[in-house]
């Protein structure tokens, strides 16, 4: 029997984000209530946004998951009880939680209920592994410590009797599995309850208790450094170990990053994932999908603890700056086949003689310059700097809705 397709998971940080990774291929998406996941700071959905993103997402025979892994506190629980009882009807097909008392809260009042063990509880071992199976928990999201050869062990040992979920892409957290206090002691923003500052990524130099305001840099040099700061976890090109390590879902991380990173991303793995499938003997990795991964904005890449401990390799002391090379400039609203021209709404400021990419769903790019564009009541126009601007703009061949232009930034 043909083992089953892995599952590629993408990031819903709002309705339009989970549009778009469903657009763009993702055959699952993950994103959190107004309370009890730990991305508060994502737009997050209220309970009229959920329905209707598990509507359009079960139309195209896609997942949807709810995350409640916040490590809540006694104040928590009765909010948390009423939020379940408003979504116990909802065709939610699982629920990521990482506490115990969460665990057995929501199979109190939602009894069949799909449960999902977060990679905040840091399952590491197949002991823990079978305990939280003996808990209900039908997928694992492991920990992003594990190795591949671990992977593979876990999955030996553990069979069917649960799924395994992996993150592939996106940021590293420099604590153990995401689980810090650093934002709480510093800022009083709890990272365990969806508020992280991030300070890891913070410029970080030493000051010497009797010599206060006289900083000494860390490093050799006269920038500070960035000691905490981890490179982005990038594994596009590893796809067959991870398929057949026995992972079931491939998990990109990014609530909070926007749709034109969703898209390209999604896009990138979706080509990759399926070129494997198609034939994996003869798979080969294809250097333009991570060409395009790169044209979403990102850090440095490095691949985890997948085949061994990360070292100084796995850490960027220089700067915790994001690489954008790629600017996203509008959306597909609508597409007109006998003019040739797209309504689009503008993101970032286009002009004419811009040359532009667009990009859409399973499709290859294309360039043109931006030669035709037009406000609502078809006057010319030569610039287009208004967020969110409702445009005309003709484009060199059909397009479609939620197609994404995007132009290279002028410092690249």
């Amino acid at each position: 029997m043909k083992a089953e397709k892995i599952e590629l998971l993408a990031p819903a940080g709002d309705l339009e984000k989970l549009i778009i990774a469903v657009d763009y291929g993702a055959d699952a998406v993950y994103f959190g209530g107004e309370s009890f996941s730990l991305r508060a700071g994502a737009g997050n959905f209220d309970i009229e946004e959920i329905k209707t993103g598990i509507k359009y997402a079960h139309a195209k025979n896609k997942k949807c998951y709810l995350t409640l892994n916040i490590f809540p506190h006694n104040d928590d629980i009765e909010h948390m009880t009423e939020y379940l009882n408003l979504i116990k009807n909802l065709d939610i097909d699982g629920f990521i939680v990482s506490d115990p008392g969460v665990t057995e809260l929501v199979k109190e009042i939602i009894p069949d209920a799909v449960l999902h063990l977060s990679t905040q509880a840091n399952m590491t071992n197949y002991r823990t592994a079978e305990f939280w199976i003996k808990q209900g928990i039908s997928r694992i999201v492991l920990a992003r410590e594990l190795t591949i050869n671990e992977i593979c062990q876990l999955k030996s040992r553990l069979g069917n009797t649960a799924e395994l979920e992996a993150f592939v892409q996106g940021a590293m957290c420099v604590s153990y599995s995401g689980r810090c206090l650093l934002s709480n002691f510093m800022i009083q923003r709890d990272a365990n309850r969806g508020l992280c500052a991030h300070p890891c990524r913070w410029k970080y130099a030493l000051v010497e208790e009797q010599r206060p305001g006289e900083y000494f840099p860390v490093e050799e040099d006269g920038r500070g450094t960035y000691i905490m700061n981890s490179k982005d976890l990038c594994m596009l090109g590893h796809l067959p170990e991870l398929i057949n390590s026995g992972i079931s879902s491939l998990k990109i991380e990014g609530r909070m990053k926007s749709v034109f990173y969703v898209a390209t991303v999604v896009s990138a793995y979706r080509k990759a994932i399926d070129a494997w499938y198609r034939d994996p003997v003869n798979y080969a990795f294809d250097p333009d999908w991570m060409t395009e991964l790169k044209k979403a904005s990102h850090r440095e890449f490095t691949t985890g603890f997948y085949f061994d401990k990360p070292g100084s390799f796995g850490q960027n002391y220089q700067t915790s700056a994001y690489t954008r090379e790629y600017s996203f400039t509008g959306i597909v609203k609508s597409y007109d086949e006998k003019s040739g021209y797209a309504v689009v709404e503008q993101r970032n400021k286009m002009d004419i003689g811009d040359e532009i990419e667009v990009f859409g769903p399973y499709t290859d790019h294309f360039t043109q310059v931006l030669t035709e564009m037009l406000d609502e009541e078809g006057t010319p126009l030569d610039s287009a700097p208004h967020p969110q601007q409702i445009l005309k703009i003709k484009t060199d061949k059909p397009v479609g809705v939620n197609f994404i232009l995007r132009k290279r930034s002028k410092n690249e």
